[in-house]
């Protein structure tokens, strides 16, 4: 019995080391997919749905709820030329020399890249969140392994 309390007290210890070095990993890879998003929108350098204060101070849309905020914005305005893509086609097809379905078209692609980006901000709060999450609960496991290897080691 003393010999399992042991290789329990070690598969605990390893459970938890384990955890935390890919909560950590979680954190770092969220991190990384974060900043390589803020720097793509900031290259883009889109500003709709900001105040005025915001843009004289060289604001840009460069996180999740300011892309939500200006893909909104956009939706709306494209909306205003046609409810819907069937309505803009009025049963005929896409005429990419019609300045309205263009308009039309532009907007609903950077409309969609703007709620592609809100999906990615919001992914990686959740793998960031998942990390810390990992990151408590392999310190939790691994303290018990060091609790457990304590108690085996008193009852040999």
């Amino acid at each position: 019995m003393r010999r399992i309390s042991r290789y329990l007290a070690w598969l605990v210890l390893i459970l938890g080391v384990v955890s935390v070095a890919i909560g950590i990993a979680f954190i770092v890879e969220a991190q990384a997919k974060n900043n390589y998003m803020k720097d793509a929108m900031r290259q883009e350098q889109i500003t709709l749905g900001l105040d005025e204060d915001a843009i004289a101070r060289g604001a840009i849309v460069d996180s999740g709820g300011e892309a939500e905020k200006a893909g909104d914005t956009i939706r709306e305005h494209r909306r205003g030329i046609a409810a819907t893509y069937n309505e803009l086609l009025d049963g005929g097809g896409f005429d990419p020399t019609n300045p309205t379905h263009v308009t039309y078209m532009q907007a609903l692609n950077l409309e969609n890249y703007l709620y592609l980006a809100v999906l990615g901000f919001g992914l990686t709060t959740v793998v960031t969140v998942s990390g810390i999450f990992m990151i408590i609960a392999g310190l939790a496991l691994a303290g018990t392994g060091v609790a457990l290897r304590q108690l085996a080691r008193r009852t040999s």
